[in-house]
């Protein structure tokens, strides 16, 4: 987590995901990333997760994503 400004910042490199794949949850404080690649037969070949907590002065209803075309993951959370 680094601060922004007046918000504070996660990045995470979720470039091997698809959009669909990827699923951002936040809960007391915390920030969780998961993500699952699923092969045409149905298996999971790969998966990423990451959670972290984020900073008490932040405002749980400010999170948002944006997903690069590079596939980085940019969660963004105002201070309060």
């Amino acid at each position: 987590v680094r601060a922004q400004g007046d918000t504070y910042q996660v990045v995470a490199d979720v470039s091997q995901f698809e959009p669909p794949d990827i699923v951002v949850t936040t809960s007391n404080c915390h920030v969780a990333i998961q993500a699952e690649k699923v092969a045409e037969d149905g298996t999971v070949c790969d998966t990423f997760t990451h959670k972290c907590q984020l900073p008490e002065d932040t405002d749980p209803l400010s999170v948002s994503c944006t997903l690069t075309e590079m596939g980085t993951l940019v969660i963004t959370v105002r201070r309060r």
